[in-house]
């Protein structure tokens, strides 16, 4: 099955948009949360998310604390203002999609899903072989999908000499999936490293591959939407630069 794996549209409906024209036709969709926060759009987003059936999706950190599970003082001054705003302009059906979605990691066949990470799937960042060590041994799947990080790359583990590698999934270049792995497909919504297209992945289950996906799209549009929305202009500039 050709599986589109996307996490983090942080309320881009733009750049989700531009993501699932790229993508093509596709079985199956996996999202790794976090829906909302930072961008304009949370309701046109998670109406859009609901229409990709079949849909496995996940609860990411900014979506916890819009359902009020989570403090927002854990957020810095500018998320916060961003998640208290999302608060205000939530539909009703939006938020009771995002009630019916779970926190805890979810497995697919041989593949976890998790936003942050195995061990702690709220707010835990795998950003480099030592966090990736720690959370090997909190799934028992060959693959983990993790988001959070906004930023494409891939950890693998190499038990016969007990090794951690880190690398950075290059873009159109499908890779076999032989060994352990987590893998983060980026951010859709919100790219944080320095390439300001939107990201995504593709995963062959079949053929146990994975290509790491970059789109362009207009991020101009977004950001006068999030000028004219009042949000933190932090938010908008960004975008343009992939940070």
């Amino acid at each position: 099955m050709r599986i589109l794996v996307i996490s983090d549209i942080h309320a881009n409906y733009t750049a989700l948009e531009a993501v699932l024209k790229d993508a093509g036709k596709i079985d199956e969709t996996w999202c790794l949360g976090d829906l909302v926060g930072y961008g304009p759009d949370p309701n046109m987003v998670i109406e859009r998310v609901q229409q990709l059936t079949p849909l496995t999706c996940i609860l990411g950190n900014h979506d916890v604390a819009v359902l009020g599970r989570m403090a927002l003082e854990a957020f810095n001054g500018d998320a916060r203002r961003s998640l208290t705003w999302t608060e205000n302009v939530m539909s009703a059906d939006a938020m009771d999609f995002l009630k019916t979605l779970p926190q805890s990691p979810k497995v697919r066949g041989n593949v976890t899903l998790t936003h942050g990470s195995p061990r702690d799937p709220i707010w835990e960042y795998v950003l480099n072989t030592l966090s990736a060590r720690l959370n090997f041994d909190h799934f028992e799947t060959p693959l983990c999908f993790v988001g959070h990080t906004h930023v494409q790359c891939i950890f693998q583990s190499d038990k016969n000499n007990d090794r951690i590698t880190m690398g950075i999934t290059k873009v159109g270049e499908p890779i076999s999936l032989t060994q352990r792995a987590i893998i983060n497909p980026g951010s859709v919504g919100q790219p944080r490293d320095r390439d300001p297209r939107a990201a995504y992945a593709i995963y062959d289950s079949g053929a146990k591959t994975w290509e790491a996906c970059r789109v362009e799209y207009n991020i101009a549009e977004v950001q006068q939407r999030i000028r004219e929305a009042g949000l933190p202009e932090k938010h908008a500039m960004r975008l343009a630069d992939g940070w």
